[in-house]
């Protein structure tokens, strides 16, 4: 199977800053979504939080970003994760989501998606270099 979507959560996981951040740096899944991108895989931001909270910069990373608090529905409701793979033009099947929460983790699954709990970084990105291609995160 070949996964065309990576979709994150941001707090936790794109917000994470690793092992080995120095102070000031950037989080580390930002480059991973950078090269994503760079590599024609769609990304989507999906949060549980509302449109008011003031967003940092770097969503505009991401093709698409879904707000709980905008849409009506919230992880793990499936429908959510179904959503954010139609915003990517994307089957939920060619997507792998990554969340913190194993509950959000298993929404997604049950809604089609490949499901990666994210306890660390350096875990994560093993996992993703597995189900993705290694120059993704090269």
């Amino acid at each position: 199977m070949e996964f065309r979507g990576l979709v994150l959560d941001y707090g936790g996981v794109v917000t994470d800053p690793g092992e080995a951040m120095r102070h000031g740096a950037e989080p580390p899944m930002i480059e991973v979504v950078r090269r994503a991108r760079h590599a024609g895989i769609r990304t989507a931001l999906l949060s549980n939080a509302d449109a008011g909270s003031g967003w940092p910069e770097g969503t505009e990373l991401f093709d698409a970003v879904v707000l709980s608090g905008s849409v009506g529905m919230a992880k793990p409701d499936v429908g959510i994760y179904r959503l954010t793979a139609r915003r990517l033009g994307l089957s939920p099947s060619s997507c792998v989501f990554v969340d913190d929460l194993r509950s959000n983790v298993s929404g997604a699954v049950e809604a089609g998606m490949v499901g990666v709990y994210h306890s660390s970084v350096s875990e994560t990105l093993a996992e993703l270099e597995v189900l993705f291609t290694p120059a993704l995160l090269g």
